[in-house]
């Protein structure tokens, strides 16, 4: 066996090990969509600001693959970045806690409550966390 046969088997083995926790691929049903989503929440969680991290990648993969299945199954509404927010929260079933990343409590709060406008920097946040584009919250 060629030396990069030895390496093709070693990295078999270790991507069907990846795909029993990260569905990699083309997601054909709900609950492989559902387990997409929560596996790139864990990633985001992991590599925060850090575009260098090893798992970056990773991260930018989920993505893809969530991004596809979206725009194959689930229809986005159109209508104010608030009401935008707040069915993505639904769907991936997160609270104002969840998504402090964007603003304190209480800035989460008006922010849901049509208070106050989302701001620029909120907006890439949220358009990178849910990974649609920054226009869906315009």
């Amino acid at each position: 066996m060629s030396a990069m046969g030895k390496h093709i088997k070693i990295v078999s083995e270790e991507y069907r090990k990846l795909r029993r926790v990260v569905p990699l691929g083309v997601l054909h049903s709900k609950a492989e969509y559902d387990k997409a989503v929560k596996a790139l929440d864990a990633v985001i969680d992991e590599v925060g600001e850090d575009e260098n991290h090893p798992l970056a990648d990773l991260a930018d993969a989920l993505g893809v693959f969530i991004e596809d299945y979206e725009q194959r199954h689930v229809k986005i509404p159109m209508g104010s970045g608030v009401e935008v927010l707040k069915l993505l929260m639904q769907e991936h079933g997160l609270r104002q806690s969840d998504i402090a990343d964007i603003g304190t409590q209480g800035v989460v709060s008006e922010i849901l409550k049509g208070k106050r406008e989302l701001n620029v920097r909120q907006i890439k946040k949220l358009a990178k966390r849910f990974n649609i584009s920054p226009a869906a919250f315009l």
